[in-house]
């Protein structure tokens, strides 16, 4: 079984402009006939509260859309965001390196794929 995935790259810095057509990017994403939408923290080096309310904002679109959200490339201060705020519970954190081909079905309902999440 074969899984629509579509990315959403996180801005590197956070302000009106680049929140705005984050947006807009998740709007297009969660309207695609992906299954699975996948942010991608490659290119940010620090994430404010709004930077966490906008992606708190892309999970509740996801899950309206009822499409499953994986964060990847996620670095420590992020990291140490999301287990301050209790967000890590929320978000599935994965290893960057998987292909798209290794998302599987699983019955769990916190992480529907099996992915290696890292802690």
């Amino acid at each position: 079984m074969e899984f629509l995935i579509e990315t959403i790259k996180f801005p590197e810095l956070i302000d009106d402009r680049s929140i705005a057509f984050f947006q807009a990017q998740t709007d297009l994403a969660t309207c695609s006939p992906a299954d699975v939408l996948l942010v991608d923290f490659s290119e940010v080096q620090f994430m404010s509260s709004t930077g966490l309310m906008a992606l708190v904002m892309v999970f509740k679109r996801a899950r309206e859309s009822r499409k499953k959200l994986f964060l990847c490339s996620v670095n420590e201060q992020v990291k140490m965001l999301l287990e301050l705020t209790g967000m890590e519970k929320v978000f599935a954190i994965i290893d960057p390196s998987l292909s798209d081909s290794s998302i599987l079905p699983n019955s769990s309902p916190a992480a529907d794929y099996r992915l290696p999440i890292l802690s």
